[in-house]
């Protein structure tokens, strides 16, 4: 019902700036709650942020809180996750999610790697 997909990762050092976007598709996009979350190698998948169709009240995990921004443009059917004064610690594949109802994730993007360097 619903497809995403991520980019806009790469490598950068800490401190920098990075932008990442996912396209989703589907007709119902506004009727999906929009969600970051990051898994980095031997650790769990983690929260990130998310955000209803209107923007409003977003919500992040305390680890990005003040430095990462999640927003979305209903008209491109795309949500953004903008990443400010990067740390070495944010290292991960971020993967983009959606989920209709409950706390339940429903749909996944395949992920995008961000490598901070020190």
């Amino acid at each position: 019902q619903v497809q995403l997909v991520e980019s806009g990762g790469g490598l950068v050092q800490a401190g920098d700036s990075l932008r990442l976007s996912c396209a989703a598709s589907g007709r119902t996009f506004r009727q999906y709650i929009m969600g970051w979350f990051r898994q980095a190698p031997g650790k769990e998948r983690e929260f990130v942020a998310q955000s209803a169709w209107s923007n409003t009240n977003p919500i992040y995990a305390a680890s990005v809180k003040g430095r990462f921004t999640i927003s979305r443009d209903n008209a491109k059917n795309t949500v953004y996750l903008q990443m400010n004064s990067l740390k070495p610690e944010d290292t991960a594949v971020y993967y983009c999610a959606a989920r209709s109802e409950g706390t339940i994730w429903n749909y996944w993007g395949q992920g995008t790697q961000v490598t901070v360097s020190s």
